[in-house]
């Protein structure tokens, strides 16, 4: 087979891979919930995972799966304003005219009414919101399609806007309306979210937790992916390949691209070994810059210091001796758990114990200390 020109592997954030591996349950799951219809589980649904295991990637993918079926969709990443932002998605024939931006309209029995600062205030969100999902499923049901609407980052989402959103989602569920809604984020932020008493409708969403992919899956998607893009590589370099990843799906991405990248840089189609030795360290580098480093920015010198301890341990760190290791008092190093597990960058595994929940932390942490 000729060699292909393009790099198949796609390490960006949110871009799709050329196999997604490990993920075709999850797929089966939201595509299974658009075609069963009104009330198939699949239509609410909460996709959660540690940075860099696909969250993102799924709901591109999720996206095109609706677009496929003649669906309209609607994407959003939680910020400040998010509630703002879908009223005027929901709205989106309202274009701007002579760069002059139009307030969107409901109607309510037949009259136009913009909507102003009053409509669009916290609390009369809930109202506006629904009114306009309404709108826009009316204008659906006349082309016999639905509404999907996904927001990535959903831990950085304001309740103010959980509400309103749960609440609008709930009315067109009740009403038996044509739409699915799927959030993504981190796991305990969501849980957290998810748990607060005033938006329980949303406990019913399905979750999906994206987890690492299997080592055996993985050097099959490698094999796949390289002979499917004209390059041969040995068992021996695959199983090399694979085992830097430890299923990580960025990793992934980061190892197959830059050993590729590597036979290329020869105009070779064939991988040595070198590559397979070269691409690894890139890809750790590159990991380390993306996600390892960027965790580390502002936290305090206390912090660092229970990580660093924290990171002698190949698994889950007993609190007590992790005091133990930084020389400090158990109520000492509580205060930095406390900040480390609300700012996700740690997390509990049983009582007493944590580990990491940026993956690769512990490796990076125990290299700058070699």
């Amino acid at each position: 087979m000729a060699k292909t020109h393009a790099n198949p592997f796609k390490p960006t954030a949110g871009g799709e891979p050329p196999l997604l591996i490990g993920r075709s349950k999850v797929i089966r799951d939201f595509e299974k919930g658009l075609d069963n219809g009104v009330g198939a589980p699949g239509r609410i649904m909460l996709v959660t995972g540690a940075r860099g295991t696909g969250k993102t990637v799924m709901l591109t993918v999720f996206g095109d799966k609706a677009r496929e079926r003649n669906w309209d969709v609607i994407e959003e990443t939680a910020s400040e304003g998010l509630c703002e932002r879908l009223v005027d998605a929901l709205h989106a024939n309202r274009r701007t005219l002579d760069h002059v931006t139009v307030k969107p309209s409901l109607s309510f029995a037949g009259v136009g009414v913009s909507l102003g600062e009053a409509e669009l205030s916290p609390k009369r969100m809930p109202e506006t919101l629904r009114s306009a999902m309404a709108a826009r499923l009316d204008r659906l049901d006349k082309k016999h399609a639905g509404l999907l609407i996904t927001i990535d980052e959903t831990q950085a989402a304001e309740r103010q806007d959980m509400i309103a959103i749960a609440t609008a989602i709930q009315h067109q569920i009740r009403e038996r309306r044509n739409i699915a809604i799927v959030f993504a984020g981190l796991p305990q932020m969501v849980s957290d979210l998810f748990n607060d008493e005033v938006i329980t409708f949303l406990r019913r969403a399905k979750t999906n937790v994206l987890s690492d992919i299997p080592l055996e899956e993985v050097q099959s998607a490698f094999s796949d992916t390289f002979s499917t893009s004209g390059v041969s590589i040995t068992e021996e370099q695959l199983t090399d390949a694979t085992a830097a990843t430890h299923g990580y799906p960025y990793m992934i991405q980061l190892v197959g691209y830059h050993i590729w990248d590597a036979a290329d840089m020869r105009d070779s189609d064939s991988v040595i070994d070198e590559d397979v030795k070269q691409g690894i360290h890139e890809a750790r580098i590159d990991l380390d810059n993306a996600v390892c480093i960027p965790e580390l920015h502002g936290l305090s010198r206390n912090d660092r210091a229970y990580l660093e301890a924290m990171s002698y341990s190949d698994g889950p760190s007993s609190t007590v001796e992790i005091a133990e290791r930084m020389g400090k008092t158990a109520n000492y190093a509580a205060t930095y758990r406390k900040r480390l597990l609300d700012a996700f960058v740690i997390r509990e595994t049983e009582r007493g114990e944590v580990d990491f929940a940026v993956p690769f932390l512990r490796e990076y942490l125990r290299r700058m200390h070699e």
